[in-house]
């Protein structure tokens, strides 16, 4: 019974301690092309569900599959046939992402708006 408690206080302290991503997050990175590529993600957090939109050259693209657990971040975006998996940690208002595009792979970070 003691084991039981314990766990479920863990669980849901580790659920008060996940990270709030909800709001807008900037990022500059390079794009394919070599171009400077501005992006603006508009993150909606629902517990571990993560939702939103990101504006950049494609125009604003729904994120999928979405989920916020701790400090680690996950969610793609589809840009006609590409499908751009972002993975990686939250920091208080910085996020550390490593962004797969096909066999590409890059990073960025991302700075919440005040």
């Amino acid at each position: 019974m003691k084991s039981a408690i314990a766990g479920l206080v863990l669980l849901f302290a580790g659920v008060a301690l996940a990270a709030d991503v909800t709001g807008t997050w900037n990022a500059t990175t390079q794009g394919p092309d070599g171009q400077e590529m501005k992006l603006v993600f508009h993150f909606k957090q629902d517990g571990e569900k993560l939702t939103g939109t990101v504006e950049g050259p494609a125009g604003e693209v729904p994120i999928t599959e979405g989920s916020i657990n701790g400090d680690a971040i996950a969610f793609t975006v589809e840009v006609g046939d590409m499908k751009i998996v972002h993975k990686g940690t939250v920091t208080g208002d910085e996020m550390k992402l490593k962004v797969e595009i096909g066999e590409q792979t890059m990073e960025m970070t991302a700075k919440r708006e005040k």
